[in-house]
């Protein structure tokens, strides 16, 4: 059964027999995970093994595991730092920044791998422009070559651990001060001072094989009067054809306020599939996630299902190899020395000076 286009969300820490069946839905193709799902390390293992066993190829399982405020995984797994914080440490030491953030993102990836989760929901390409109360230090920088040099890095290490990376907020949710979860923001600035700024880490990201976007729920007027993620003008003629992505695009949560611009449920689902969105997320409304699967249990989309096959992740560690290797022990100093110092003018270990073979 190929994989469909909804990913859904669970209630609680194991399956119970109505997720099972709805994950068995043909329109299903995915499972995001919250902190309700978490317990330890262990019950995580054993629930997404159970979740890739309901089918054939296994679904997709994501989660917010940014870092700082967005981080869903907490005890047990190392405290990620915000990506604001390697930001700042690239205004003082930009070489040793990126290696810093290709190594923590390593450490991200790896920790999620060694439990059974296929990718995370990051890097967020957003410019931190002091403006959006969403983005704040979830970003990098204000300043896009910063912002691509950094996620570039992340990006890369992800890779290293075997894990696919998701760029968002596209085409950029630094622009504005309201935050989507609750209200529809729009971005009043032209065409032309987006390309030059907020699409800069798109396109540098996309040129290196970037593997899935997210678009924003915001509306950006000059171009579009439709919000991005459902925008054919956004996702079709700019991400797809004027800037090349060739990879999977999420829609963002579907149950968040700025989303009602798409109409009902089942609306804004075709909406943004009409769009271009390749995977719809639902999160935190159940029976909305029934309705729209119903809608949705002929959808086929060949294209989009090999797509969707890039997204699985490769090669885990087991736990206990993780934390015994290295990599893992110098990005843990890593993190620690970022967080400790107040003052970037002092050292931190620097991750390219090789030390011998030898989250909590």
């Amino acid at each position: 059964m190929p994989l469909g286009p909804i990913m859904l969300d669970l209630a609680g820490t194991a399956l119970t027999a109505e997720d099972r069946e709805l994950l068995r839905h043909p329109a299903v193709g995915g499972v995001i995970l919250f902190a309700r799902n978490y317990e330890s390390p262990e019950q995580l293992a054993a629930l997404t093994a159970a979740i890739h066993a309901v089918r054939e190829p296994a679904l997709l399982i994501g989660v917010d595991q940014e870092g700082g405020r967005v981080q869903r995984f907490r005890d047990g797994f190392t405290r990620l730092p915000p990506a604001g914080h390697l930001g700042r440490l690239h205004r003082e030491r930009p070489a040793h920044a990126r290696a810093v953030c290709e190594s923590i993102a390593w450490l991200m990836a790896a920790e999620l791998r060694a439990v059974g989760v296929d990718f995370s929901f990051a890097p967020v390409l957003d410019l931190d422009r002091g403006v959006s109360r969403v983005i704040g230090d979830r970003g990098f920088s204000p300043d896009p070559q910063a912002v691509g040099e950094l996620a570039s890095s992340w990006m890369r290490g992800a890779r290293q651990a075997g894990m696919a990376s998701v760029g968002k907020h596209f085409p950029g949710h630094g622009g504005v001060e309201a935050d989507s979860h609750t209200e529809l923001p729009r971005d009043e600035r032209p065409f032309v001072d987006l390309d030059l700024e907020d699409l800069a880490p798109f396109r540098r990201l996309i040129d290196q094989g970037l593997e899935a976007m997210m678009p924003a729920h915001v509306i950006y007027p000059r171009i579009d009067p439709r919000p991005a993620g459902f925008s054919p003008v956004w996702l079709r003629q700019i991400l797809r054809q004027q800037l090349g992505f060739q990879g999977v695009i999420f829609s963002d949560d579907l149950n968040m306020e700025a989303a009602g611009a798409g109409g009902d449920h089942v609306e804004r689902a075709q909406a943004a599939v009409a769009a271009g969105c390749d995977m719809l997320l639902i999160c935190n409304n159940r029976p909305a996630a029934v309705t729209i699967l119903a809608a949705f249990k002929d959808h086929r989309d060949p294209a989009t299902s090999l797509r969707l096959l890039r997204m699985h992740g490769r090669k885990p560690l087991d736990r206990v190899r993780l934390h015994e290797s290295p990599e893992w022990h110098r990005a843990l100093r890593q993190i620690a020395e970022l967080e400790s110092h107040d003052s970037l003018e002092l050292p931190l270990d620097d991750p390219t000076t090789p030390e011998p073979r030898t989250k909590p």
